[in-house]
């Protein structure tokens, strides 16, 4: 039998008085009741409850252990509760990871605002350029720049992740405009070292990238690499969303439109499950509406 309804079916008959009284509050025969107390009292190997034609009483091990099962029905009852609640309304935490850029410059401001309209849940968010594996690693969602391998995992479209090519004012005047990706073998291409081999500086048209040599100056940050861009020293490139603030500002002037990569594909990523909780669907449907296509 259950163990926690056999529990369940004792404390009625303590209650109650009888066994009558119990199976009229479990909704059961009084036989039945007799059976749940009597699997209890064998698995303790102890008698729980003395029982004549016109009373029952506890024995001191029943009351103690009453006492026992009364506690744990209410902690599981509480348990129960605070999932409930949980289910009812967006709370708890939610584990998120997203490429470094992308994280700290966009995804960062749009969760604090998220943060803002759900006061109770907590968003705990890893930066990282690799791709981490959400079970594995215990994170409910992810943001993924790249065309997708095949998986089980849902995946909804973001806005594709588009490039732009930007040069500070200074450094145009000081070393000329590229027209073309020709051009570009006479200028300083800030690198990012975070680039797969055949995603490195290979513009719309290429097969190999082979028109833009290295620049002297590479990171594995594209902020150390946009900031080199900003101090006059060479020519970025780095997603659209990133630059656009600058672009818009003067700081940093867009080059080669016309040979810039195709844009990647972005998505959040996150476990199918049919019993999502609304921390994790009100998460969902915040960022797609920020981001999505």
């Amino acid at each position: 039998m259950d163990k926690l309804r056999s529990m369940e079916v004792f404390v009625a008959a303590v209650d109650a008085g009888s066994f009558a009284g119990a199976a009229q509050r479990c909704a059961m025969s009084a036989v039945m009741v007799g059976k749940h107390i009597r699997a209890l009292e064998q698995m303790l190997g102890a008698a729980l409850l003395t029982r004549t034609t016109r009373r029952q009483a506890l024995t001191e091990i029943g009351r103690r252990y009453a006492e026992q099962c009364r506690a744990i029905l209410a902690q599981i009852g509480a348990a129960e509760s605070v999932a409930e609640a949980m289910r009812a309304a967006p709370r708890g935490l939610v584990k998120a990871t997203a490429p470094v850029s992308f994280g700290a410059q966009w995804l960062s401001p749009a969760i604090a605002e998220y943060l803002a309209r759900y006061p109770d849940v907590t968003v705990d968010l890893s930066l990282n350029d690799r791709t981490v594996d959400l079970v594995e690693e215990g994170f409910d969602i992810a943001v993924r720049i790249g065309p997708l391998p095949d998986s089980t995992l849902v995946a909804r479209p973001l806005k594709p992740y588009g490039m732009a090519i930007c040069a500070s004012p200074a450094y145009l005047e000081r070393h000329g405009t590229p027209r073309t990706p020709a051009d570009l073998q006479g200028h300083e291409c800030l690198e990012f070292t975070g680039w797969l081999p055949q995603a490195r500086w290979k513009l719309k048209g290429e097969q190999d990238g082979r028109l833009v040599r290295p620049g002297r100056f590479r990171a594995n940050s594209t902020a150390a690499l946009r900031m080199a861009a900003l101090n006059g020293f060479g020519i970025v490139m780095q997603a659209e969303l990133i630059l656009a603030d600058d672009i818009a500002a003067g700081r940093l002037v867009p080059l080669l439109r016309d040979w810039l990569p195709a844009p990647r594909p972005m998505h959040l990523v996150y476990s199918r499950d049919r019993r999502a909780t609304p921390k994790l669907t009100t998460f969902v449907d915040f960022l797609l509406e920020r981001f999505g296509p």
